[in-house]
């Protein structure tokens, strides 16, 4: 078995440390691919020295710049399955996802094709959100659900675990979204694949350090993508 975990960073350098040692101690056959996007505050660097530091489990993919989390996924998953890897984590470098739900995760996918998990699958589990935010994240997951028909809590998270099988069926380099809703898009392509998707609860706690990622343009972007789906407007 061979779990390989997909991390993007922007300005990670009081996280990514920490972040990678954790995970490294959790399982012994946890890898990590960091997916740095020329970090002005040295990320790329300190990624480099944990690549050195642990040969073959950790991997680093150096960017020229900011060009889109849902690509830097992509990126991270096509270098992850070119690494034979069995399962492939997505997750965040801010500890906004608890790296100790990982194996929670890996044992899970025994009857999934994907994990994902999910805030609001027992109520509201996130916590440091203003209430706008909260009020946003949680109509959002209401509006793909109706929009889509896809029967699932929460479908912005991007705490996910992927079977190998499911990103080998998945045109990777035909996905049309990068913010948010790369992980609606990813949800409905693979369930239109006829994979299950398993929803597992955790607790989202807001950023420890570092800036966030939401920006109207992100917002805007998964408002029209739901649409597309459901018309089947996006590349196939």
């Amino acid at each position: 078995m061979k779990p390989i975990v997909v991390i993007p960073t922007y300005n990670e350098q009081e996280n990514i440390r920490k972040l990678v040692e954790i995970i490294l101690k959790l399982e012994p056959q946890f890898s990590i691919i960091i997916v740095d996007d020329n970090s002005p505050d040295g990320t790329g660097k300190i990624a480099d020295e944990l690549k050195n530091e642990n040969p073959g489990r950790v991997y680093v993919i150096h960017r020229p710049g900011k060009m889109g989390l849902g690509r830097a996924y992509i990126d991270g998953f096509k270098y992850a399955l070119s690494l034979d890897a069995d399962y492939i984590f997505e997750m965040d470098a801010d500890f906004s996802h608890s790296p100790e739900k990982l194996p929670v995760f890996l044992k899970e996918m025994q009857d999934a094709d994907i994990v994902i998990g999910s805030r609001y699958i027992n109520g509201v589990s996130v916590i440091n959100w203003p209430l706008r935010r909260l009020f946003l994240s949680v109509l959002a997951s209401y509006y793909v659900r109706f929009i889509t028909g896809m029967n699932l809590h929460d479908n912005t998270t991007g705490f996910k675990c992927f079977k190998r099988k499911v990103l080998e069926n998945i045109k990777l380099d035909s996905i049309d979204s990068d913010g948010y809703s790369f992980q609606i898009e990813m949800n409905y392509r693979a369930i239109k694949k006829g994979f299950k998707i398993k929803e597992v609860p955790i607790i989202f706690i807001d950023r420890h350090s570092g800036s966030s990622k939401m920006s109207k343009a992100i917002i805007r972007e998964a408002i029209i993508m739901v649409w597309k789906l459901k018309f089947g407007l996006y590349k196939k």
